[in-house]
């Protein structure tokens, strides 16, 4: 299984990820929720680069020209409600693609709000035999939802190979990618892998709660 931590080497999506951290920053949703959907279009970039691809000719005003299209048949797959943004800019890059959507959110289990569950109820996808399939969620902390999303798309076919995308990752969610992931056809995509979580199961230091980050604080 590969890991791409994007952070390994300087680019301009470092000042994103200053902007999203920065607690004064995070006061405009619409600035952040921008940055987001801007990782996302990074880590598209990124990942086309590992599709296949053929020639092909096109006919242009003044002639004909050959150029290198992917042949990659692609599903970009999200996890409400964070997860929108980051799906918008993969499908700025990938706008042929089809598009899936699970809602899978954490739930405290105990009072003290240190144990986490994870509910799924609502799953709209096609079918993802044999495609390229990118699961896009900003925070990947324990690894709970986005391998009950996975499981999620699953029911609708077997994909050529999975990219897990995220902006923030955790030691312990690579972990869990690892055990519940095709160790042979899954890469891991992050902007930044930050050292842990706090009791609550929240990155540290991360930056907050990406869902309420961009759309408000939930009841």
């Amino acid at each position: 299984m590969k890991i791409i931590n994007l952070s390994d080497s300087n680019s301009i999506i470092g000042q994103y990820m200053a902007e999203m951290r920065d607690k004064e920053y995070q006061k405009n949703r619409l600035l952040f929720r921008n940055n987001i959907r801007r990782v996302g279009e990074f880590e598209a970039f990124e990942i086309s680069k590992t599709l296949a691809y053929v020639p092909t000719a096109v006919e242009t005003p003044l002639g004909v020209a050959t150029v290198q299209v992917p042949t990659d048949e692609m599903v970009l797959a999200t996890i409400f409600r964070a997860g929108l943004p980051f799906h918008e800019g993969f499908l700025h890059v990938f706008d042929h693609a089809g598009n899936a959507f699970v809602s899978a959110y954490r739930e405290y289990t105990d009072e003290a709000h240190h144990q986490v569950g994870i509910h799924v109820e609502y799953l709209a996808t096609p079918s993802i035999e044999g495609k390229t399939l990118i699961v896009a969620d900003p925070m990947l902390a324990t690894g709970g939802s986005m391998e009950l999303g996975y499981k999620a798309f699953l029911t609708k076919g077997t994909p050529k190979h999975v990219h897990v995308a995220c902006v923030i990752a955790t030691p312990e969610g690579i972990d869990h990618i690892r055990q519940t992931f095709p160790d042979d056809k899954t890469t891991i995509w992050c902007a930044a892998i930050d050292p842990g979580m706090n009791e609550y199961k929240y990155i540290v230091p991360g930056f907050g709660d990406a869902g309420d980050l961009c759309y408000g604080e939930k009841v």
